[in-house]
């Protein structure tokens, strides 16, 4: 399983990340090439903690359920995101944009491993593990939506 706390894994998103440009086509959903890394960027921000959220209450808080989606079942490519990580703003720059999410996952990498998480707003208490696997499935989803 591939996580953000390999190296390898990170190294190969980051590779992947400098192949989108701002005009990337999508292969589905709504969003284009720069709103999706505005997007994976406030994923970015959720899992460091800097990104404040409302917990719902849903089946996907529990087992068996959280583990499948967590680390297994390939995100339905309609799946509706939690609001704290639709951005309705207008993207910054291309430049920019990339910039911070490339700085996300690499100071995501350098947290200790050890402490308290932050919720997730659907899928509750994770642990760091979680988290790595969660944050490396989100943003392979969105690249994979854009043929990268």
């Amino acid at each position: 399983m591939k996580s953000l706390w390999s190296a390898d894994a990170r190294l190969e998103l980051l590779r992947r990340i400098d192949r989108l440009t701002p005009d990337s086509p999508a292969l589905w959903g709504r969003m284009n090439a720069a709103e999706m890394v505005a997007h994976a960027g406030r994923g970015m921000k959720l899992g460091l903690g800097e990104l404040e959220t409302k917990p719902r209450q849903t089946i996907f808080r529990y087992w068996p359920l959280k583990h499948l989606f967590v680390y297994w079942v390939r995100f339905p490519r309609s799946a509706p995101a939690p609001r704290e990580m639709v951005t309705r703003a207008k993207p910054v720059t291309w430049a920019s944009d990339v910039a911070g999410l490339r700085e996300s996952i690499e100071r995501f990498a350098s947290l200790e491993r050890r402490g308290t998480w932050p919720v997730h707003p659907v899928f509750g208490t994770l642990s760091a593990k979680a988290w790595g696997a969660l944050g490396w499935r989100h943003l392979d989803h969105h690249l994979r939506q854009f043929g990268v």
